[in-house]
């Protein structure tokens, strides 16, 4: 089952995520299939940038969002995309 999620990055207390296309068993920081986004929370106001294609696309396909990429998605718009791809089908 693939699933997305973030991936941390940056250094020590100075944290950036990926969002990224991975499989559900590997390791939050391992392996991943596909970089779909990327979330800076530091910032301000924190700066969310996602592919909405890749992001349509992984979704559609059926990979399940985390709770805290749902919510980035959302507020990117994916999530609304997704919605309007999935009611068209």
């Amino acid at each position: 089952m693939v699933k997305l999620r973030l991936m941390r990055m940056g250094k020590k207390k100075q944290p950036t995520y990926r969002i990224v296309a991975a499989d559900a068993r590997s390791p939050r920081d391992g392996r991943f299939i596909e970089i779909v986004g990327t979330y800076e929370p530091r910032q301000e106001p924190s700066v969310v940038n996602v592919d909405n294609d890749k992001a349509v696309k992984w979704l559609v396909t059926g990979a399940q969002p985390t709770e805290r990429v749902e919510k980035l998605l959302k507020i990117s718009g994916a999530w609304d995309e997704f919605l309007a791809a999935k009611a068209a089908k």
